[in-house]
């Protein structure tokens, strides 16, 4: 790829048409994803330590009712939930597809917890928990197709009465930065390549089927070379999220404005809960 790809690029991606989502889980990829994952100086890849404290206190408490119990990670990322659950007494099964997130968690084992690399989309999650959570936004990154499948292996694999939570975006949110102006930067380092580099970004708003496309083109200071990393997520109203979930099976439908914790950050998140095996309903809390 050169300059002059990009000039004749499409103008107007259809969603997931450039690739099902960026590579985390290569290797080299996953190695400088890890170091944003572990970094205290943001909150891209993941919440800082104190966030997280606060988060799986409530996971704990308002959840799982502060009793111990089998939870399922999905896209568990380094384990930093996981880890915390499980030094509460909870037993954990985390799964993620990168190999340097899940090579991480297994050099910092719990005895309570089991790392699983695998895609979400295609590993069998196994059976017998209380709670199968998926958080900070990924659920979005898949085909409607795909999510459905997700909560339906994750519906199976509960037991009478678990919960299925998930970490959500707004519809808004996802909205908002599908229509957001093109824009660049440069730095030293950072998650698409080692060395420096420029990299220009554009979105794409599809308003049926409610999809942001999100494409990045890096240009490598030192080689000049060039790559083209593209990235869609579903949105989804709440009503969408409601029918969603309830359409698999889960009962109880509850919303929350965050996992908890004081903070909600700038990621436009809600928590959507269901339950297997309850009365069918929809609650609003705040």
């Amino acid at each position: 790829m050169n300059l002059k790809d990009i000039i004749r690029r499409d103008p107007s991606p259809a969603p997931w048409a450039e690739g099902e989502k960026i590579p985390w889980h290569e290797p080299e990829f996953s190695r400088r994803m890890l170091r944003e994952h572990l970094s205290q100086a943001h909150d891209m890849a993941s919440r800082r330590s104190g966030i997280i404290d606060q988060q799986v206190a409530w996971l704990h408490q308002e959840i799982l009712q502060g009793k111990p119990g089998h939870v399922l990670d999905l896209g568990c990322g380094p384990g930093f939930y996981s880890q915390r659950l499980a030094e509460m007494g909870h037993t954990v099964t985390g799964i993620d597809f990168s190999p340097a997130s899940i090579g991480y968690a297994q050099e910092h084992p719990h005895p309570r917890v089991s790392y699983v690399l695998g895609d979400v989309r295609t590993t069998d999650f196994g059976a017998g928990y209380h709670l199968a959570m998926m958080l900070f936004g990924e659920f979005n990154v898949f085909k409607p197709a795909e999510a459905r499948r997700i909560l339906e292996k994750a519906y199976a694999g509960l037991q009478p009465g678990g919960m299925l939570l998930l970490e959500a975006h707004t519809f808004d949110y996802v909205r908002e930065l599908g229509q957001a102006p093109r824009s660049w930067y440069s730095a030293r380092q950072g998650v698409f390549v080692d060395g420096a580099f420029i990299c220009l970004s554009e979105n794409f708003w599809h308003p049926e089927p409610k999809v942001w496309v999100e494409r990045f083109y890096v240009l490598e200071a030192e080689s000049g070379a060039v790559s083209r990393f593209t990235q869609s997520m579903q949105a989804y109203t709440d009503s969408d999220y409601l029918a969603l979930v309830a359409g698999v099976g889960f009962q109880a439908v509850t919303f929350y404005p965050s996992l908890g914790a004081d903070w909600n950050g700038a990621g436009g998140f809600l928590v959507v809960v269901g339950r297997k095996g309850e009365e069918q309903g929809i609650e609003e809390n705040g």
